[in-house]
Parts: structure tokens; C-alpha cells; sequence
């Protein structure tokens, strides 16, 4: 790990607690708004981004959810990638990129789950995605690889939905960031300080000694976003949940691209290029795991996730684990949906948390809206209210039936 870095200032106008894809998103954003002039200082405890979510995702995006505002998300996220070097001023240095649209494949095993699929069709449709409804003969004939015996009904959306390159989109908003004077440091927040009045942070405490003024506080800490907001005197239902993924390499490989399949069982696989594929599952008992535990659980693939895949593709009988990891969900108890905007009475303190699964996707509607907020005090783009910490409080959870 880098050697800790003391802030170059006493103050800052906005300090970002966390640098990963939200925190850096946020950052650009901010560095981009003309209105915006202030000291922007973003304070992430591991440079190296080794262990955090955004290094650990399967970097796809999906139009099919069941909340139209989720869809809407997603789709300027598809804008921004694929016109990422516009957005990012002409660039040249900013590459060109694309989304490989292979899809999600939805599978329905009995009526209520079809039922669902086809309800989020007519939104997803209503909302501009391509989504189509496909019966089991019709999935037979694009997918013959599939054993569908059980399945009644798929979903499936090719357009602007599959895998893209989220390291470049990330390193890009960094990079772009620093060079417009946002300032990153190696460090961590270990305690925040409200003023007398109670309603606002003051300041917030580094772990290598230095007390920083600050104006307005982003909280931007991924799994670790209740222990950041705990330190402001918040409670956060926000907690690391372990998925875990596999790389494998199939004896005979499928004769066209995979779609991220999402199997009854809740195990999932897609395309990954040049005759591998990627896994993804979690166990059956999912509790709270400690932030650093990213040990793998080796028996549930054995016993668990190879034979439902054996089970739906014949073909992948034969494969052979070429690499494994586990990374963490952000995951939000109340709803598994993003927590964001200002906390309703600690009113400088921001939240962009909890997006349980689905935060790369996310993030550039969710910097694009966050600095909106931290700049003019009200959206210009999406309005993203909904997803506000008062449903929190209120114990009004935003039904997403489209969760992985």
C-alpha cells in the first residue's frame, strides 16, 4: 500500500470520503461545472483500488429493471460510454469505446416470476429500452446451447446491455479530475465533527493526524459506508455482502455470444470472450461479512454453482476454473437501491450508497446528479429524490423486482 498523504490544505470547499467509480464520478463532475470553483479533496484508503468493489465487477450494464427511473439511469450511463471522449471535452487520449451488447437473459420458471417479466417489459418498452419477451421455442431457436424443460418465459434486451470496459471509464474520470484540480490523497477519514449547532459536519479526521474543514461531505465508501456514516452520528443500512466469481474455460466453447443469463437458481453466467465465460453466485445464507474478508467458499461452487450450469448449458459440463474471486456488495437492507442526497438533518453530509450490485452502471448518472446537488442545491438532469435517505427514516422501501 502507497505511504499516507497529508492534504495540501486546512479546508476544503467538498470532501469525498472514498475514490472509487462514485467518488471519482462525482469528482469530474465537479471539476467539469463551470459554476464551480472550489477546493475538491477526495480521501481513499487504498490507492491501489485493489480490494474495492469497482476493481471486483462484472462491468455490465442492463436496461431491464422493474423501476423506470433505474432504467433511465442506466441508459445515460450507455450514452456516456459510448460518447465518452465528447463527454470528456474531445479528448484524444480518451479512447473510444463501445458496450458489447450480448444482453441479459432473464429466465422465468413458473407463471408469477413471467408475470414480472412481462409487467417490466411494458415499462422498460415505454421508457425507449428494446426489451423483447421470448417464449421457450423462441430462446430454443436464438440459444440452442440452453435445456429449457423448466423455463416458461425470457427477457432479453440486446441493445445498449452487456459488458463494458469500466477500468477505462474509471481510470479516465480520475485521471480527468486531477488534472482539473481535484486533489486525491492516500488516507482514510476516521472521524467527522459536527458544529455546535448539530446540523452540519465541520470537519473530518485523517488517520494520519490532520483536521480538515470542509463545507460539504460526500459519503462514497462502498461495503463501508455505514462505518463512514456512523462517524457523522448516522445509522445507514448499508453492510458488505460477499459475491463471489469464476472465470472458466469451456472443453467446447458456445458457437455464438453467452447473454448474462440469469438462471432461476440466482446463478449467473455471460460471455467473457475467446471461449471463457464468467460466473457469478453468492450462498445460499448471505449474512454481513467483515471488510476485509474475501475468502473464497470453494464448496459452493462444487456442489452449488457447476452443476446448475451443467444443468441449463450441457456444454458446460466441461469447464475448467480458470480464476476465482470474491468481491463485496454495497448491499442496502431496506430495498437493495441506491441511498442519495443530503441527510435530512446532518444537511451537508451526502449520500451515494447502497447500490447492492449495480453501481457501475450507476455511476455516471450518479456523479452527473450528485454534483448537480452539491452546486446548485437541486437536480438539472435526472431527478433522483426518489432514492433520497428519507425513505430511510420513513421505512419506505422502492420495490425493485429485478434484483441479481
Amino acid at each position: 500500500m502507497s505511504a499516507t498523504q497529508a492534504p495540501q490544505h486546512s479546508g476544503y470547499d467538498i470532501v469525498i470520503v472514498g475514490g472509487a467509480i462514485m467518488g471519482s464520478s462525482t469528482a469530474w463532475f465537479l471539476s467539469q461545472d463551470p459554476d464551480f470553483d472550489g477546493r475538491v479533496l477526495v480521501v481513499e484508503r487504498d490507492v491501489t483500488y485493489q480490494a474495492c468493489s469497482t476493481a471486483h465487477t462484472n462491468s455490465c450494464m442492463r436496461q431491464q429493471f422493474s423501476d423506470g427511473l433505474n432504467v433511465r439511469i442506466s441508459q445515460f450511463a450507455a450514452d456516456f460510454v459510448k460518447n465518452l471522449r465528447s463527454y470528456m471535452g474531445g479528448d484524444t487520449r480518451v479512447p473510444e469505446l463501445g458496450i458489447h451488447s450480448f444482453g441479459y437473459m432473464y429466465l422465468a420458471d413458473n407463471e408469477d416470476f413471467a408475470n414480472v417479466l412481462r409487467e417490466n417489459q411494458k415499462m422498460q418498452r415505454a421508457a425507449g429500452a428494446a426489451t423483447e419477451l421470448l417464449t421457450r421455442d423462441e430462446i430454443a431457436k436464438r440459444y440452442p446451447f440452453y435445456a429449457l424443460d423448466d423455463i416458461v418465459l425470457g427477457s432479453i434486451n440486446t441493445i445498449d446491455e452487456g459488458y463494458w470496459d469500466g477500468s477505462a471509464v474509471f481510470d479516465w474520470l480520475r485521471r480527468q479530475a486531477r488534472e482539473a484540480g481535484v486533489e486525491y490523497i492516500n488516507n482514510e477519514v476516521i472521524g467527522m465533527t459536527r458544529c455546535v449547532a448539530g446540523d452540519a459536519i465541520e470537519s473530518v479526521t485523517l488517520k494520519s493526524g490532520e483536521v480538515v474543514t470542509c463545507n460539504k461531505v460526500v459519503n462514497a465508501t462502498g461495503p463501508r459506508a455505514a462505518r463512514t456514516a456512523a462517524m457523522a452520528g448516522i445509522n445507514l443500512p448499508v453492510e458488505p455482502r460477499k459475491r463471489f466469481t469464476w472465470i472458466v474455460s469451456a472443453e467446447t466453447p458456445l458457437d455464438r455470444d453467452l447473454p448474462l443469463t440469469i438462471d432461476p437458481s440466482g446463478v449467473h453466467v455471460r460471455e467473457n470472450g475467446g471461449g471463457t465465460y464468467q460466473v457469478g453466485a453468492h450462498s445460499a445464507i448471505d449474512p454481513a461479512v467483515d471488510y476485509d474478508d474475501f475468502t473464497m467458499d470453494h464448496a459452493l461452487w462444487q456442489d452449488h454453482v457447476w452443476p446448475v450450469l451443467a444443468r441449463r448449458i450441457p456444454q458446460f459440463e466441461a469447464i475448467k476454473v480458470q480464476s476465482e474471486w470474491a468481491g463485496h456488495y454495497a448491499f442496502n437492507t431496506l430495498d437493495q437501491n441506491a441511498i442519495t442526497g443530503p441527510h435530512p438533518e446532518v444537511r451537508n453530509f451526502y449520500f451515494l450508497n447502497g447500490f447492492s450490485g449495480h453501481g457501475l452502471q450507476q455511476s455516471p448518472a450518479m456523479g452527473r446528479a450528485t454534483a448537480e446537488l452539491l452546486v446548485h442545491g437541486a437536480y438539472r438532469s435526472l431527478d433522483l429524490s426518489p432514492f433520497h435517505y428519507d425513505r430511510i427514516t420513513q421505512d419506505q422501501p422502492i420495490i425493485e423486482k429485478a434484483i441479481i
